[in-house]
């Protein structure tokens, strides 16, 4: 009797080609589309969640033959994605909610499913590398390195990684969309999802004040104290930005630290931006102990080029060290080791160690 595989359904071409893959391997393929937020559908809702995109999927299985089922998980995606994402904005922070959906809502939700229906696993069209064997199971760049999304899927458990496949993660983009147009599938020349779901045309901001109701006004000072002009709100501001602060000087200013108990956000030249040691709170290991490496390439952006770094242990977080030279790294955002292709570790970013 064949195993059955849940497959995460976007809507998208790489969730119906990793379907297809699937059940070409012989699998017993059932995919499932997560409907995540009330503006599913609405005008400036973006791709991933919306009724177009759950259409899509379902015409996807139906060319394919699986079943296809649709959940509801408006609630839980507010209370374990949008509202840590207004959460970190007001403490300074700058989040990336897609990696908190992949660990709060989309693993969790489709592993539970799984179990219900007895599948054996659970896959979804991530540009990644999941090898299985002896051992723990090893999450991998894909092979496609400009749509390489292993960084988004770090906080997977051991006993996720071990039961998780990604098909996809064996080809190029391009090949991809040849293998849905060569069974003419509606996803084939779908455009890409861009940006953050449930953020529309009006930016993240309008999100953080509509669910903050209230936030506090500030100043904006130089490195050295002296204050430039004021603020609406902290959430408006990222440790790195450059653009939008309005403030006349003889050179480019970015921000460089933001403090929220203060109110107050500090911009400076772009030298002021590299650090050399920061804390990553919250760290995963991939690798088993004895085989966790000293150092590393360590990403602190998605799509960002990796760099060399020594990796100390400290607790439940790790301390990171730039080998290299300083390095520009945003609070909030995930710092994720590789070796090789592989990934190590990852966790959050909590700041600069003086």
């Amino acid at each position: 009797m064949s195993q059955t595989v849940l497959v995460a359904m976007s809507g998208g071409v790489d969730s119906s080609v990793a379907a297809l893959l699937l059940l070409q391997q012989g699998y017993r393929v059932v995919g499932v589309t997560l409907r995540l937020h009330d503006s599913c559908g609405s005008p400036g809702a973006k791709r991933c969640c919306g009724l177009e995109d759950t259409f899509d999927a379902r015409e996807v299985a139906r060319a394919l033959g699986i079943e296809h089922r649709v959940l509801e998980h408006q609630e839980a995606f507010r209370r374990l994605v949008v509202k840590p994402f207004v959460e970190a904005y007001a403490r300074g922070e700058t989040p990336n909610p897609c990696i908190l959906c992949n660990e709060r809502v989309k693993f969790g939700t489709l592993w539970e499913y799984a179990r219900e229906l007895g599948a054996a696993w659970v896959a979804t069209g991530h540009h990644a590398r999941m090898v299985h064997g002896d051992g723990p199971s090893r999450l991998k760049r894909g092979r496609d390195p400009a749509k390489d999304q292993s960084y988004v899927l770090f906080p997977l458990t051991e006993q996720q990684r071990g039961r998780t496949l990604l098909p996809v993660g064996e080809w190029t983009k391009e090949e991809i969309r040849a293998k849905a147009r060569g069974l003419g599938l509606v996803t084939a020349d779908k455009p890409e999802s861009q940006d953050i779901c449930f953020v529309g045309p009006a930016g993240y901001a309008e999100v953080v004040e509509r669910e903050l109701e209230t936030f506090r006004p500030g100043i904006v000072r130089y490195l050295d104290g002296r204050p430039l002009g004021a603020h609406t709100g902290i959430h408006r501001f990222t440790v790195g930005q450059r653009r939008g602060l309005a403030i006349p000087w003889s050179e480019a200013l970015y921000v460089t630290a933001i403090d929220a108990e203060a109110a107050e956000v500090t911009v400076g030249p772009k030298e002021a931006l590299g650090v050399r040691r920061f804390v990553v709170g919250d760290w995963i290991w991939h690798a088993a102990e004895g085989e966790r490496p000293a150092e590393a390439w360590v990403q602190v952006r998605y799509h960002q080029p990796p760099q060399r770094a020594r990796l100390v242990e400290a607790g439940e977080a790790v301390m990171i060290e730039w080998l290299d030279g300083a390095g520009a790294v945003t609070p909030g955002q995930a710092a994720v080791a590789y070796l090789g292709e592989t990934v190590v570790g990852g966790g959050w970013i909590r700041g600069r160690v003086a």
